[in-house]
């Protein structure tokens, strides 16, 4: 037997094995259909008591592969939950549909339907266009391109999440319809604010601050550990449900979303599923950025260096570890009044999963933004303190040495890479991790 052999997952074909049929009305409009959005979202949408009442829109973003995968199935997919010792799978009904970035005019309907209550994002750090002290960067090209877009009066030609946010909330606007709200779900601290900002700034060179105004912002931080799928993991599914899933998932049994502000109208009761909604979300992004994101980072440039393919090979190497440790040492400090005790050891738990194949490529990929957002903190409170961030500044150079020796894709030249991440950094900082990382 082989896949194409065996009967595609749709709605029909759960119909016919006594399953699920109708997909939930579209409340939730989506940008950035990738699979952390998947595993994550689309599965706490999924799993709350209201789950009938809320379907997602998914818009793909820089490729359209995930709506060429997902709407023959009408927006279903398997997540395979993966333990250390075995496989758990689940269809997941919460996207009712998927469309490709271009599809500017379903876009549009739904930016401006009233039942549309929530646009959430995953879209990654470098995909909001935001200079290192989190303003929207006017001088990228397609930030410009936007500006120029959105003050002809054409919507469509919008090539930023920005932009497409703020050509549909003026949309929204225009028809009359109810504020909503925004909740981005990426590795930004303060994310929420962040992009109203953003926002903001746009609106007022183009002229649709009333659009911004009208919205809510919500801030979060989003955990799932999401591997990139595999062949396997799609024969895996095959083989044990009888469906062919071309949109496959993988993710492990943990998951964790922490929410912080006042929605403008109704959202899906998040809570149910086990999200955290808090007043203070500080602790918490800064705990999860600077210790599971940052501690990637450690992993994944060393591990490269040293020949490893995934996290928990790098786990298994002791050098690794000491590296991973003496960083921890500091970002813990740096997280605050927050536990990082038992955190920490559930990091450890998490990352010695090896049966989550999370490539270390897949991590070292935008890795100015991520070293900015997650490293340079640490090391900043760190010299603020006193001591000297040995543990940060070793990550940066092992950084600089996996771009010299052409670890990282997209990056060859690390100079230039090195004058990116400290534009506008504190000079006597800058001009220290320069002399280390250039001279190690």
């Amino acid at each position: 037997m082989t896949l194409q052999t065996v009967p595609r997952l749709t709605r029909a074909e759960l119909a016919r094995a006594g399953r699920m049929t109708a997909a939930p009305p579209v409340r939730i409009v989506h940008l950035g259909a990738g699979a952390f959005h998947r595993s994550h979202q689309a599965w706490f949408t999924a799993h709350a008591t209201d789950a009938a009442d809320w379907g997602i829109a998914a818009f793909t973003g820089r490729r359209d592969t995930v709506s060429r995968q997902l709407a023959p199935q009408d927006g279903l997919f398997t997540l395979i939950e993966r333990g250390p010792e075995a496989d758990r799978f689940e269809v997941i009904p919460a996207i009712a549909e998927v469309r490709p970035a271009s599809d500017s005019a379903r876009f549009a309907a739904l930016m401006t339907a009233a039942a549309t209550a929530v646009v959430t994002l995953t879209v990654t750090e470098a995909g909001y266009h935001q200079r290192p002290d989190g303003a929207l960067d006017l001088e990228h090209p397609a930030v410009i391109d936007d500006i120029h877009a959105l003050r002809h009066g054409q919507p469509v030609g919008t090539r930023t999440p920005t932009g497409r946010l703020l050509a549909g909330l003026s949309a929204r606007a225009r028809a009359g319809a109810p504020p909503l709200t925004v909740v981005p779900c990426d590795n930004v601290p303060a994310n929420g604010e962040r992009l109203r900002a953003a926002l903001h700034t746009l609106a007022q060179r183009t002229g649709h601050e009333a659009a911004v105004a009208a919205t809510a912002f919500v801030t979060t931080s989003v955990d799932r550990i999401t591997p990139h799928t595999t062949d396997e993991d799609r024969r895996a599914v095959a083989d044990a449900t009888g469906w062919r899933d071309e949109g496959v998932v993988v993710a492990e049994p943990f998951a964790d979303w922490t929410l912080c502000g006042d929605f403008a109208g109704e959202r899906p009761a998040w809570e149910s599923a086990g999200a955290r909604f808090v007043s203070d979300i500080e602790p918490y992004e800064r705990r999860k950025l600077l210790l599971l994101n940052g501690g990637h980072l450690v992993l994944a440039f060393g591990g490269l260096l040293r020949g490893h393919a995934t996290v928990a090979q790098a786990m298994a190497d002791d050098r690794c570890r000491r590296e991973l440790d003496a960083f921890w040492d500091e970002a813990a400090r740096a997280a605050g009044p927050v536990d990082t005790r038992d955190y920490r050891t559930a990091l450890v738990r998490r990352f010695e999963n090896g049966r989550i194949e999370h490539r270390l490529t897949q991590i070292a990929v935008d890795t100015v933004t991520k070293i900015r957002m997650r490293i340079l903190p640490v090391l900043a409170h760190e010299r603020t303190e006193g001591r000297s961030g040995s543990g940060a500044l070793a990550v940066v150079r092992a950084w600089a040495d996996s771009i010299r020796s052409a670890r990282i894709d997209g990056e060859t030249d690390a100079a230039a890479a090195l004058a990116r991440l400290l534009d506008g950094a504190d000079p006597a900082l800058a001009a220290d991790i320069g002399t280390t990382a250039i001279h190690h």
